[in-house]
């Protein structure tokens, strides 16, 4: 290969490098931009995704022009119909819509907050949806939010490491005062797609309340997966 051509291959090597950086951060700054819940300016998605703030700017435009995010007077940023109809996708999943009926079932029969949950590319949960408890005191607005996947609840029954009874049990895994248990989900081939759990303040979910949970947990993870055409046990 002749220094012309080294050259030209290196210049595209570079530019594919640039390309996917800049997807990587203009992704990153839609992602604070949605855990934000809307309203923080340049510097403070800049700071939050360690983007340059020129950079941040550039994409930051991009994105406003294409109808992902909008700026609001104040110059903060919100969703964009491009996000809001992406997050309306995401809603019509079968997995959610199997789910959610259950989960209503769940907090109705616990009285805690249920969620559900699948494995990121990292290994850690990823949290879909949630059906929030009733109670004035609760364990609520995780949807989108990552949980290391060795550590939580949700995350080891992911991991399939769930106990005898079919549920996994942690307290104060991730925030002090709160106890989780979560069961699997399992899709057609019988490998785990997802986990379901309820997470309450440990003051309510005690030994016996959180034991319930547990098969509750399970009893409802069954429903789902049986849905979603697991075959029964």
């Amino acid at each position: 290969m002749g220094r012309a051509a080294v050259e030209r291959q290196s210049d595209g090597n570079a530019r594919a490098a640039a390309t996917t950086r800049a997807v990587e951060r203009a992704l990153g700054l839609l992602e604070a931009v949605a855990r934000s819940h809307g309203g923080e300016r340049l510097s403070d998605l800049a700071r939050a995704t360690e983007v340059p703030t020129s950079t941040a700017l550039r994409l930051l435009r991009t994105l406003e022009t294409a109808g992902f995010l909008r700026r609001d007077a104040l110059g903060g940023y919100h969703a964009g119909s491009g996000l809001l109809a992406m997050a309306a996708a995401v809603d019509d999943l079968p997995i959610i819509q199997a789910a959610e009926p259950r989960m209503r079932a769940l907090v109705g029969v616990t009285g805690e907050t249920a969620n559900l949950a699948v494995m990121d590319e990292n290994g850690d949960a990823l949290y879909l949806t949630q059906v929030q408890s009733p109670h004035a005191i609760r364990y609520a607005s995780w949807r989108g939010r990552r949980v290391p996947g060795r550590v939580s609840a949700i995350g080891l029954a992911l991991h399939g490491l769930a106990g005898e009874d079919g549920y996994v049990q942690r307290r104060d895994a991730v925030d002090a005062g709160v106890t989780s248990v979560a069961a699997p989900v399992l899709g057609p081939s019988g490998a785990i797609v997802a986990a379901l759990s309820v997470t309450g303040p440990t003051f309510r979910l005690g030994d016996a309340a959180a034991a319930a949970a547990g098969a509750a947990v399970v009893r409802e993870a069954a429903a789902i997966s049986e849905q979603l055409g697991a075959r029964a046990g």
